[in-house]
């Protein structure tokens, strides 16, 4: 198989005469490696000596060093090539003028997890906005999407929950890389700046991340694992109740429970549910930090076991469905803040739509629930051919 060849090296082997008397910004955070695990500040020094005068950092910071959400990063200096870093996830999350007057070309190398809710793709959109308004250009570094380029999967977000984790009506899963997403944002939904993509060569919409031959780097501190973007897509629902995610384990998203589960109550429910490509084991975890920390918390670690079969969103759906019909004294929604929203419940944030929400309350059915929204996601499924880079 001819290896995958990411943006960023494809950006560096052939070094684009346009930029060449261009004064350079760059996005990105520790995953922004090539395959020998160079940094892309330091390859786009060598191949564009002194014209790198800025760098920006998303969510967590651009080392990735803040573990949980909405803790803010502040601006600073980066030590190894003496230039500032500019925190897109702290006083602002839209680059200001200021901070673009010193470039001219803004190039984003960021890794996405395919996943509606991850707040990269939505810095990236920030930052084509910002462009569009102070006339500069954007050139994204592509690189695959970990979860594959076929499958989609949920429904799409409703306008009126517009939010950090959720800015246009697109799928939980939307089966796109960040560079197809950016055309996406750019041409369908009116973003209009001056946008160049930079594809990767090699890559196939069937991959998995594990099959591309490429060493996974956590973008973000709590998807440590390819395993742990593969469930992500379902289990960061988890996020908007007071069920651990498991984070505060070396397991986040694998893992989730409470103090008040039952395990064999549960495992009987989901039985008679049949879910597809993926086995739930029995566990206890102590969180060290986040929801019931330092508590024996009751529940699961879900072991994918057929990915062609598996499908993240609905089957967290499922659970949270059975926990909610088990435990309605215990379990509770999580109350605001979140990702910079102080009115809307989180969970209904997360996905888009409170009609999941009051499914999971009452004796509705998920398998109308995706009828209904199976539609949108027909007709998502075709818009976002237009964008395709890889056939």
């Amino acid at each position: 198989m001819k290896p995958i060849q990411t943006g960023i090296e494809r950006l560096v082997a052939e070094p684009p005469r346009a930029l060449r008397s261009k004064r350079l910004g760059l996005l990105a955070n520790p995953a922004s490696v090539d395959r020998h695990f160079r940094h892309s500040r330091f390859l786009i020094e060598a191949s564009f000596p002194g014209q790198l005068k800025a760098l920006f950092s998303p969510q967590h910071g651009f080392f990735a060093e803040k573990q949980d959400n909405m803790v803010l990063s502040e601006d600073s200096i980066d030590r190894a090539l003496n230039i500032p870093v500019f925190s897109l996830y702290g006083k602002t999350t839209t680059p200001t003028k200021s901070m673009l007057e010193g470039i001219d070309v803004l190039i984003v190398d960021l890794q996405d997890v395919g996943t509606r809710v991850y707040t990269f793709v939505y810095t990236m959109a920030l930052c084509m906005q910002a462009a569009h308004c102070h006339d500069k250009e954007i050139v994204i570094l592509d690189r695959p999407n970990p979860l594959g380029g076929i499958v989609v999967e949920g429904n799409c977000l409703r306008p009126n929950y517009k939010s950090f984790v959720g800015m246009y009506p697109i799928p939980m899963r939307h089966g796109l890389t960040i560079g197809e997403l950016a055309l996406l944002f750019n041409n369908h939904f009116g973003i209009g700046c001056k946008l160049t993509i930079v594809p990767m060569t090699g890559w196939k919409r069937n991959m998995l991340f594990e099959d591309t031959g490429l060493a996974w780097i956590a973008p973000s501190p709590n998807l440590p694992t390819p395993t742990s973007v593969m469930v992500y897509p379902g289990q960061v629902l988890l996020e908007g109740t007071n069920v651990s995610e498991g984070r505060g384990t070396t397991q986040p998203f694998e893992v989730f429970g409470t103090p008040f589960l039952r395990t064999e109550q549960i495992q009987k429910l989901l039985d008679e549910q049949g879910l597809l490509g993926v086995h739930l084991r029995p566990i206890v975890f102590e969180p060290t930090s986040n929801k019931w920390q330092n508590q024996p918390c009751y529940g699961f670690q879900l072991h994918v076991i057929a990915p062609d079969l598996y499908r993240p969103y609905l089957t967290t759906l499922t659970i949270l469905k059975s926990i909610v019909s088990l435990y309605p004294d215990e379990f509770m929604w999580k109350e605001p803040p979140y990702e910079f929203e102080f009115e809307k419940l989180p969970f209904d944030l997360i996905t888009g739509d409170p009609a999941i929400r009051e499914v999971l309350q009452t004796s509705g059915s998920l398998e109308a629930l995706k009828e209904i929204w199976g539609e949108d996601l027909k007709e998502f499924d075709e818009l976002r051919r237009k964008s395709f880079l890889y056939q």
